[in-house]
């Protein structure tokens, strides 16, 4: 029978705590309100450059592997009778060929309805948006996970090169998270390491799914797909969404610049949701409340649906990084 991840992580019962603690403050306080507010403009797609997108090592503390009941892909959560809970979650992807935006109206909505979620963030993204992942980092509704450095393939890329996109990502969520304590933002809670993954396309190897629950991440996954990348309209993804999320449903969305009118159908999403009880929490909240649901291999929608991806990057074909 499997575990509540209460039980089997610890570590989660701070953010049962923070679950628990009502309404949050408005903003990192650290932050003024206008250094967080949307730019008109950043959340667009621009051609890679190089500046600024050097990485700086640093030493990290050693990774302890994820226990044996949380090794998998964890597609949801089963959650105790009458709890109704869903966590939306946003990817920050960015390819090497690329430097991806950021969806500023989004994040607005989300500090604007005090609405917890978790941000999957590539460290390439992080390096290239350093004040904005660092204001991510510092707000005590968020979260900030390890979505690979530059959207790689996981199922294609094998060894060392796959223990980088890993690695620096990690050393990059370090960076900013120290950029955020320079700039007077307590993190309490928030670890050096990033201790949430999501694999890119939803695809991963065997030995990419081991290594990320080696080096100590939950892999999640997803049971709702936005389908924001492709240009459905606000109201239709909306109510897709609404009527596939169930209590314990991990939601899939994009904040960088990628979602096509995600924030507008976040302004039906929502309220939609607190309409009908749901309480919005970040993917830890969510795992600490209830018992995951894991799978032992990676898919989008069901298993083996990603071949498309992976041939293509077997084949050397560019793949938009839109999961």
């Amino acid at each position: 029978m499997p575990v509540p991840a209460s039980r089997i992580l610890p570590a989660f019962a701070a953010a049962l705590a923070l679950c628990a603690a009502g309404p949050l403050a408005a903003a990192p306080a650290c932050y003024a309100p206008g250094a967080l507010r949307a730019v008109p403009g950043e959340e667009k797609v621009q051609p890679h450059t190089t500046t600024g997108n050097t990485l700086t090592e640093r030493a990290l503390p050693a990774p302890q592997p994820v226990p044996a009941g949380l090794s998998g892909s964890i597609r949801r959560v089963t959650l105790p009778p009458g709890v109704k809970m869903v966590a939306l979650t946003f990817d920050l992807c960015e390819a090497s060929s690329e430097v991806s935006g950021y969806d500023g109206a989004l994040v607005d909505y989300l500090r604007d309805q005090d609405a917890p979620a978790t941000f999957f963030a590539g460290g390439k993204w992080m390096i290239s948006h350093p004040e904005r992942a660092s204001q991510l980092i510092a707000d005590p509704r968020f979260e900030v996970g390890n979505h690979t450095w530059s959207h790689a393939n996981m199922t294609v890329t094998t060894g060392a090169a796959m223990e980088r996109q890993v690695e620096d990502t990690d050393i990059a969520f370090a960076t900013r998270r120290a950029g955020a304590q320079a700039a007077g933002c307590a993190v309490p809670g928030v670890p050096e390491r990033t201790h949430l993954f999501r694999f890119p396309y939803g695809s991963c190897s065997a030995q990419s799914l081991g290594y990320v629950n080696e080096t100590g991440h939950l892999a999640i996954q997803w049971d709702v797909d936005s389908g924001d990348p492709a240009f459905l309209g606000a109201k239709l993804m909306a109510d897709t969404m609404l009527r596939m999320i169930k209590p314990g449903s991990i939601v899939l969305m994009h904040a960088n610049g990628r979602g096509k009118h995600t924030a507008e159908a976040l302004h039906i999403l929502i309220p939609a949701l607190k309409a009908k009880g749901y309480q919005l929490v970040t993917v830890s909240q969510l795992l600490a409340a209830g018992t995951p649901v894991i799978a032992g291999t990676c898919y989008s929608e069901r298993p083996g649906d990603t071949k498309v991806y992976d041939d293509a990057a077997r084949n050397g074909r560019r793949i938009l990084p839109v999961q």
